[in-house]
């Protein structure tokens, strides 16, 4: 998902807030589900993702885009010289990748799990 274009940052469960916690309060422990003969985990703070390998919980995961980098309001900058310089975006460009981002990650997504369950089945 870093791949795609205007991505700044990735992260699955608790990402980046996790990171401020005492391993003691971000553990995932198991414990009995509803489901019969099923497991769980309390918090889900590993997003269904521990080592790299899915442990059954739903996976959750964030994607951050940078904003559009063209916008219609005039800047400052400096030419190839170094001379002060304005510059103003013109043509049509989208005020926000968000509208054509969701369903890229959601095919990106897809399409990671699918190579995973094929590489699996290859090797049965």
């Amino acid at each position: 998902l870093m791949s795609l274009p205007a991505t700044k940052g990735f992260e699955i469960g608790s990402g980046f807030l996790g990171t401020y916690l005492k391993g003691s309060e971000h553990n995932d422990s198991f414990v009995e589900s509803d489901d019969v003969n099923k497991l769980k985990t309390i918090s889900n703070n590993s997003g269904g993702i521990q080592g790299g390998i899915s442990n059954g919980m739903d996976i959750n995961f964030r994607v951050a885009f940078k904003p559009v980098a063209t916008i219609m309001k005039e800047q400052e900058s400096l030419d190839h010289e170094g001379k002060a310089v304005k510059l103003k975006g013109k043509g049509r460009h989208d005020p926000c990748v968000v509208p054509r981002a969701v369903p890229i990650v959601e095919a990106m997504t897809a399409l990671v799990i699918l190579d995973h369950f094929l590489r699996y089945k290859a090797i049965q």
